[in-house]
């Protein structure tokens, strides 16, 4: 699943060809794509042709772009496999699920296609209401349950480490939890814990402050150098708007890793079954203290 780095990456590739834009017309190709918009295909097209867009904007895993008028905006949520590209008018793209055809005063006609293979991405049409923390600031009702993310300027680390200390939970569940802090997911979680030297199930009540924030301090490293990387993509259910792959996957220590000597003690990475999925470590390096 797309975690910050690579929703980021294409939050920032979008900003300069949407920006200004006016949605000349729309297509949903398969409604499943909209199951998180309240109501049937006709109304979000109706809805969304003819409004001008502004820049996009995200907190964790979530994007949306606010429409002119003020109080709607375009969520886009990827999913597994989402993909939003950018195209000419001549270009298509197989699996595109929606398609929206827009005018840019700039660039000229442009052709957005939300692509999913496996369909757990979505696009709606949502209002804003306020934040919790800062009640002039903005963002969508579906996403206000969500936390800020580590690389967001108005990021709290003692609301965050206070609430850490009180939760009753192991520390890779805690990290996954995106009411508490968003953006991160399997890959960077596992990531973070390995250049931190815990192990994923490390209780969060046996952390200690000074372990907590290191911790902290290394999640931040890890998504600023993948998205710096441009992300990172195993095969082509990731790629940025223009459908290319990032490349921290050549920086991974961890994930993905299982079998492979630890670039910190030689040991061999493992890979263990967690919450559907796998959690990597090294079992030298990251012990549960």
């Amino acid at each position: 699943m797309p975690e910050l780095p690579e929703v980021e990456v294409i939050r920032a590739g979008l900003e300069p060809a949407v920006t200004g834009a006016t949605v000349a017309s729309v297509v949903v190709y398969d409604e499943r794509s909209l199951r998180r918009h309240p109501g049937p295909s006709e109304d979000f097209i109706d809805r969304l042709t003819g409004r001008r867009m502004l820049a996009p904007e995200r907190r964790g895993k979530f994007m949306w772009i606010p429409l002119d008028g003020g109080a709607e905006v375009l969520v886009l949520h990827l999913g597994m496999s989402g993909q939003v590209l950018l195209r000419d008018r001549d270009t298509d793209d197989l699996r595109t699920r929606i398609r929206l055809e827009l005018a840019h005063p700039a660039h000229g006609p442009l052709r957005l296609n939300f692509v999913d293979q496996r369909i757990f991405g979505s696009m709606a049409i949502d209002t804003l209401v306020p934040t919790s923390d800062q009640p002039l600031q903005l963002v969508p009702a579906s996403v206000a349950h969500i936390a800020r993310d580590p690389l967001d300027e108005r990021f709290d680390d003692a609301t965050f480490l206070a609430r850490l200390s009180r939760k009753n939970t192991t520390i890779k569940r805690a990290l996954l939890d995106q009411t508490l802090i968003s953006g991160v997911g399997n890959i960077y979680a596992d990531e973070s814990l390995w250049a931190a030297e815990i192990h994923y199930d490390q209780p969060t009540a046996t952390l200690g402050r000074t372990r907590a924030n290191a911790l902290l301090a290394e999640v931040r490293t890890v998504l600023t150098k993948a998205l710096a990387e441009g992300g990172t993509s195993f095969d082509a259910q990731y790629l940025n708007v223009n459908g290319q792959s990032g490349y921290f996957a050549h920086s991974l220590n961890a994930y993905g890793q299982q079998g492979e000597p630890c670039p910190r003690c030689g040991r061999p990475i493992v890979r263990e079954q967690f919450m559907n999925r796998g959690s990597h470590f090294c079992p030298r390096c990251q012990r549960v203290r």
